[in-house]
Order: C-alpha cells, then sequence, then structure tokens
C-alpha cells in the first residue's frame, strides 16, 4: 500500500477539502470540532498543495520521531493502562482516554482496543508517500528508587517487545524506540538486548516513570548509552498527560547536564516548550523550561550531543513565542529533528489551523486543506503544517524532517 505521492487530481482533494470543512463529512451536519471522524487515509487525493509539501523532501528520509503506541491490554501484549484511567469515579482521566483512543482512531474497526490503535497507525504510514517511517515508542513502568516496578502508580506501559514487535512486522514504515528505567538492576542489560534488537534510542518521561537524569543513579546507563550511541529522548518540560505532581521537577532540563557531561546524545523532546522549572543555578528562582533548554543549547561542548524535537510545539496549550523563536533560530536547525508525538494531532481541539493564520504563522488558504488532511491522517497532517509554517520568512528546513540519518548512526540489527 505504500507509495509515491500519488497522483490523484487536484479537484477530488479539493472536493474533500470542501466537504471537511462544511461537515458534509462528519454527521451530516457541521465541521467536527471535539470527535475525530477518522476519516480513511487511502481515500485522500494529491493536489499540487500537498506535492508542494515534499518539495525539497526524501520521503525515504522522513521518520517521525515521537510516535507513542497505547492501548488498555485487550490484546493479551502486555500492555498495560493505570486505573485511574478506566473509572467513572476519576471523570478526568477517565475522559482522557477517551480523548486519546479517539485521536487513535481505535473504534473505527471491530477488535480490540490495543489492535485497532496499532492497525490505524500502519494504515496512517502506509497511506504516506514510500519511504516514510514512524519510530514507535515503548514505555517502562514508573519504578521506585529501588529500581523496582510499580504498576499501580504507572499511568501506562507499552513493552518493548510489543514496539519491536510492530516493528519488525512492518519494517517498511516502522522503527521501534526502547524504554528502560536506568535504576533496575538489569538496566544495563536490557539496554544491550534492545541494541542488539535494532532499537533506534531510548525514550525516558522522568516524571511518569520517577527518573531523576541528575542522579547517579544513572551513570551506568549513561555509560552504555552513549558507548552505544544510542540517542536518549527525554521529556522536559510540562507534562499534564501522564505524570506524579510530586515528580514534576524531574523534567528541569538543567536535570540532563549529567548525561550530556557522559557523551549521551540527548533528544529534548518538545524542545522543553512548556512550563516552568526551577533554575537550579540560581536556587530558588523559576524561569520557563524553554529558557533553561536554550541555555543549555549555547554551551558550546555540547553542541554535539544536544538535540530538541519539535513534537507537541503546535498545541494549542504551547506558546507562540516558542515557535516563533524555533522558526527564527537557523543556528539551531541543525539539531533539531521533527516528531509529532502521535495520536495527539488527532485531538482536534489542540491544534488550530486557523489560529497559526490568524497570527500569521500560516497561509490562510491553506487552513482548508490541512483540516481536510487532518480528518484522514493525523501524522501527515502534522507534517505538512509544520512544512507549510513561517515567520519573518524563516521556516523549518528540510533536515528538520529528514530524521534517518540521526537514527541511523548505529545499525545494531541482527
Amino acid at each position: 500500500m505504500s507509495h509515491s505521492p500519488p497522483n490523484w487530481s487536484r479537484r477530488r482533494f479539493l472536493k474533500t477539502a470542501f466537504l471537511a470543512a462544511s461537515g458534509v463529512l462528519f454527521a451530516g451536519a457541521r465541521k467536527p470540532f471535539l470527535v475525530n471522524p477518522c476519516l480513511d487515509p487511502s481515500d485522500l487525493f494529491q493536489s499540487p498543495w500537498l506535492d508542494n509539501i515534499w518539495q525539497g523532501l526524501d520521503p525515504a528520509k522522513v521518520w517521525d520521531c515521537h510516535v507513542h503506541l497505547a492501548g488498555i491490554g485487550d490484546s493479551n501484549q502486555g500492555l498495560h493502562i493505570g486505573k485511574k484511567y478506566e473509572s467513572l469515579w476519576h471523570p478526568a482521566l477517565y475522559s482522557l482516554r477517551l480523548v486519546f483512543m479517539n485521536a487513535g482512531c481505535v473504534a473505527a474497526e471491530a477488535g480490540t482496543v490495543d489492535e485497532n490503535y496499532a492497525r490505524r497507525l500502519l494504515l496512517l504510514a502506509q497511506s504516506m508517500p514510500s519511504g516514510f517511517k514512524a519510530m514507535l515508542f515503548a514505555f517502562d513502568w514508573h519504578h521506585n528508587d529501588g529500581g523496582q516496578p510499580v504498576p499501580r502508580l504507572s499511568s501506562f506501559y507499552v513493552p518493548d517487545s510489543y514496539a519491536r514487535q510492530l516493528a519488525r512486522a512492518n519494517p517498511d514504515v516502522f522503527e521501534w524506540v526502547a524504554s528502560i528505567h536506568p535504576y533496575r538492576q538489569d538496566a544495563v542489560d536490557r539496554l544491550e538486548e534492545a541494541a542488539a534488537q535494532g532499537t533506534r534510542a531510548v525514550k525516558w518521561l522522568p516524571a511518569a516513570q520517577n527518573i531523576n537524569p541528575a542522579s547517579s543513579k544513572c551513570d551506568a546507563f549513561f555509560a552504555a548509552v552513549a558507548r552505544l550511541g544510542l540517542p536518549l529522548i527525554i521529556h522536559c518540560g510540562a507534562e499534564r498527560a501522564v505524570h506524579s505532581p510530586r515528580l514534576i521537577a524531574l523534567g528541569n532540563p538543567l536535570r540532563l547536564r549529567r548525561a550530556l557531561d557522559a557523551g549521551v546524545k540527548v533528544v529534548v523532546a518538545h524542545c522543553a516548550g512548556s512550563g516552568y522549572d526551577e533554575d537550579l543555578d540560581k536556587p530558588g528562582t523559576r524561569k520557563k523550561s524553554f529558557a533553561l533548554f536554550s541555555r543549555l543549547m549555547e554551551r558550546s561542548e555540547w553542541k554535539e550531543n544536544l538535540f530538541g524535537d519539535i513534537s507537541a510545539i503546535v498545541l494549542s496549550n504551547r506558546k507562540v513565542s516558542v515557535l516563533k523563536t524555533l522558526l527564527m533560530r537557523d543556528d539551531w536547525h541543525g539539531r533539531l529533528l521533527n516528531g509529532s508525538d502521535y495520536p495527539l494531532p488527532g485531538i482536534l481541539p489542540m491544534i488550530s489551523p486557523s489560529m497559526f493564520a490568524h497570527q500569521g504563522l500560516l497561509p490562510k488558504e491553506q487552513v482548508t486543506n490541512l483540516q481536510a488532511l487532518r480528518y484522514a491522517n493525523a501524522l501527515y497532517f502534522d507534517l505538512a503544517l509544520k512544512r507549510s509554517l513561517s515567520w519573518q520568512g524563516k521556516s523549518f528546513p528540510a533536515k528538520i524532517f529528514e530524521t534517518r540519518t540521526f537514527f541511523e548512526n548505529v545499525d545494531n540489527r541482527n
């Protein structure tokens, strides 16, 4: 089903766009606002506008480096979701689960939630131009300070084996990313095993998993991941979906200096573009997390090791000033990597092309096309939106989207 950008007619694509904008594609009424209609991505029609999205891009080099797997564990593949997310006694978390599942279109077909989520993601990736890949994230348990997993404190869990299995079954569109807690006694052994089995990186979310990157408990892991050359993708800044409030400080970008000094390639997820953290260099003061990330980016000794991914920077709960800064800092562009943070682009209220057009970051005539694309393929929508953004003549260059070279530097696949 993979293909090069197909020669579909402009008229048919624009008809789809017009119908989506007028609401005909959703419940025969008005344009959807809250519920993703989950249209069939294979029904998208190519146009000169979509061709332009790929102008100067080699699809075979475009790897979306931030894609979440999810489920409720009904596939017997080891996935887990916290009990609070399935209980009406916790309406906020219960609703959040429903929102994420709709964004992943799990109700589109009969079958288990786990299977439907994976099936939809596969369909989206296969509907992209040939060569495109999505990097699938595993997600380790919350662990206590002694290194033992604590499922009851874990928002969700996706085993490495599940991410690896999906990637091996669909090598034309998927790569996989391990998630290994550094406090566990077998952390280095698990890392070695994951590297041998083809992981492209390691993913941490400190505030959800109870990982302090500034702790000496991470030293053995840092030494191993640096030796293997695997990037460590770490969420920094605010985290609103899956965290423990008492652990939110663990996402402080300044806590990454220990890893950087150990020679680890660190990718700061979302460029720490949301929230505030304590300025550890001036105890008692707080600054925007993005400002602390920026401070690290300015350090010359870490220019070869510190990177940022631009996933989630287009969400409505992010400051537009962060996006403008990232567009303008062309001296950083060689250290930025694109990811979608899927399934978040499928949550309709979370991203507003109209707002970006109003702010002068997006041509107004592109809003309708982007909305139509989004109802069918959230992965494609995220890429197309970021390729279309500009500020004061600056836009994101092709190299930010062509992440394959960065993640393919080490290939330990069997």
